[in-house]
């Protein structure tokens, strides 16, 4: 059996992307998550979904749908979502296309983003992007949930199913991984100023890269 990786939240941080993927090296074996929020804010929106797209087939890539993905959809047909969305870092994402508005995305980029998964789990862990209800199986979580909920508006004790769970979304400013045993959170800033984290939970095996590519010297290990 191959490797499971996650992938936190890239957004836009393609050096960072490229960085991360040459040092994991997926194969055909293996299974690589990315977490959701790999638009808006940072400088490279297009070139990370290139990048996402070539690597279908080169390994088995899930990628799961986060606020920024779902914010960006709903512009495209809803004026107000679209001005909330330009707030929110979809004025990069449009720059990197060179383009007004999201509906001049390329349609291959713009059905990528849409096919992107609620959640992911195997055998022993649960993929959200947010975070998860304890008490209820993943096809019950609520969108808010799912996308949008803050580990520092709530931290939810295990998951009633006894997997681990690996989350993105809630940006940690330091730079570094929030673990708890059970859950563990891997958005650690790459587009302000801290790393891209890509993590095998099941080995705890850490790679980090920054937005300008450059790779984190002996990352701590989980």
């Amino acid at each position: 059996m191959g490797r499971t990786i996650a992938i936190g939240d890239i957004h836009g941080c393609d050096a960072a992307l490229a960085a991360l993927l040459e040092a994991v090296a997926p194969t055909a074996d293996d299974t690589l998550v990315v977490l959701g929020d790999f638009v808006d804010r940072g400088p490279n929106t297009c070139g990370v979904i290139d990048r996402l797209i070539t690597l279908d087939g080169r390994c088995r890539l899930v990628t799961l749908l986060g606020n920024h993905e779902e914010m960006l959809l709903l512009a495209r047909d809803d004026d107000l979502e679209f001005q909330a969305w330009l707030q929110y870092g979809g004025r990069e994402t449009l720059a990197s296309y060179e383009v007004a508005e999201p509906r001049q995305l390329p349609d291959e980029h713009l059905q990528f983003i849409a096919g992107c998964r609620p959640y992911f789990e195997n055998d022993t862990h649960l993929f959200v992007h947010a975070s998860f209800l304890p008490d209820k199986d993943p096809s019950e979580f609520s969108p808010h949930v799912l996308r949008w909920e803050s580990l520092w508006e709530r931290i939810p004790p295990p998951h009633h199913s006894g997997k681990s769970v690996i989350v993105g979304h809630t940006a940690l400013h330091e730079g570094e991984v929030f673990h708890l045993g059970y859950l563990t959170c891997i958005d650690t800033y790459c587009h302000g100023g801290g790393w891209l984290t890509a993590l095998e939970p099941s080995t705890g095996t850490l790679w980090q890269a920054n937005r300008e590519g450059n790779l984190r010297e002996n990352p701590p290990r989980l």
